[in-house]
């Protein structure tokens, strides 16, 4: 069978259910599945748990999700650039479990690998640390991290193959290779989709055998978050 499908809300017809547990890759807007996201949205479904970095920012990325109110809660590093997040948290309507960076990116990891859990000094002592199990490894204090595993998995790349093999972009890699590894489903927009055997297979960061379905998003926009600017000399 095929793995592309004509557009998003195709790709996830019959997949998306409320109170899932959605990824979706990205950093801030870079290299988020922005179509995947909107077909989210357009779909209704409610009651969303999603792990991200971030929360997209007001009016765009995951921010879309939040306008409508199908997140339930975030499992995210960084939150500070949507006052929409801050607003719906500080009112009890949306639920967020803090991690740090690098911890956040392990747990996925961990979760497409197979591990069910691991040990890192990151957060000992702090508020991360309460309620998790805490062991003592050669003088050292630990605590226990879970891996993630998705039920859905959204992720954006640069450029695939029709048999899910992907590429990515510099930054816009961020989280979606760790990502489209710990979905039980992954689905991805690729803005060039090629024929299978088309790509140097050197050059291959996610093998097909982790991706399911493909959408080709070649218009794919590029938001610009900060815009910096000076003048001309």
């Amino acid at each position: 069978m095929s793995k592309v499908y004509s557009d998003a809300r195709t790709a996830l017809a019959g997949v998306l259910k409320d109170g899932m547990l959605i990824m979706a890759g990205g950093f801030g807007l870079c290299g988020i599945p922005e179509s995947l996201i909107h077909a989210i949205r357009e779909s209704g479904v409610t009651g969303l748990t999603v792990v991200s970095n971030n929360a997209g920012i007001d009016g765009a990325g995951l921010g879309l999700l939040l306008e409508t109110k199908q997140i339930k809660k975030m499992i995210s590093s960084y939150v500070g650039e949507n006052k929409l997040f801050a607003q719906q948290y500080l009112a009890g309507e949306l639920e967020i479990e803090f991690n740090p960076q690098g911890t956040l990116a392990e747990r996925i990891r961990a979760g497409g690998a197979g591990i069910p859990a691991f040990f890192t000094k990151t957060g000992v002592g702090t508020a991360i640390a309460e309620g998790k199990e805490v062991r003592h490894f050669e003088g050292e204090t630990y605590i226990m991290e879970r891996g993630i595993v998705a039920d859905l998995a959204i992720v954006h790349a640069w450029k695939g193959d029709a048999e899910g093999n992907l590429v990515y972009r510099k930054t816009a890699r961020n989280f979606n290779p760790v990502m489209a590894t710990a979905g039980r489903l992954t689905v991805a927009e690729v803005e060039n989709l090629v024929a299978a055997g088309e790509i140097e297979p050197d050059h291959i960061i996610t093998p097909g055998i982790f991706v399911q379905r493909i959408v080709p998003v070649p218009d794919a926009p590029k938001h610009i978050e900060q815009r910096t600017t000076r003048p001309r000399p």
